[in-house]
């Protein structure tokens, strides 16, 4: 990001903890609503990015970042479902999980199986994430520990 003013660099990271929410928020829905990918993306994409939404203007996200976590969530699903299940306890698979925070892990494992984002930069966007939906609730400290021992199993080198 050389050349770029902090302003510009602090928009970049607004847009990719916003393109986390939404991708968050698609995976849920296509769960919930059994739709698919393409009608949630474009739903997203038209009436989410940017919109003013009851007075409240939503944030404009990284579009490029949304698409690929959605799509790797998609693709890898049994895979991240895997990882999250072998960091729950054996009497809690992912099955049980609430909704909400087993899309929060399948969106956090494709972004930490496909990009180059530093798992514990990966963490600490989700654990926030955790925190909006589930304020002052221990379900952050929950989604920490499972996200960490899954970003130690997809990269180990990181925590060397």
């Amino acid at each position: 990001m050389a050349g770029k003013s902090e302003s510009e660099r602090a928009a970049a990271r607004q847009a990719r903890s916003a393109a986390r929410l939404y991708a968050v928020q698609a995976l849920f829905q296509m769960e919930a609503s059994d739709a698919s990918l393409d009608e949630v993306q474009q739903e997203f994409e038209t009436h989410r990015f940017g919109a003013e939404i009851e007075g409240e203007t939503w944030a404009e996200g990284d579009v490029d970042l949304f698409r690929q976590i959605l799509r790797e969530a998609v693709s890898r699903q049994a895979r991240i479902d895997k990882l999250t299940d072998a960091a729950l306890v054996e009497k809690w698979p992912i099955a049980r999980i609430d909704p909400t925070i087993r899309a929060l892990f399948r969106a956090a494992g494709a972004e930490m199986l496909a990009t180059d984002t530093p798992p514990k930069v990966a963490i600490n966007e989700y654990v926030d994430i955790a925190k909006a939906f589930f304020p002052g609730g221990k379900e952050s400290r929950f989604v920490n520990a499972v996200l960490d021992h899954m970003a130690r199993e997809i990269k180990p080198d990181a925590f060397a």
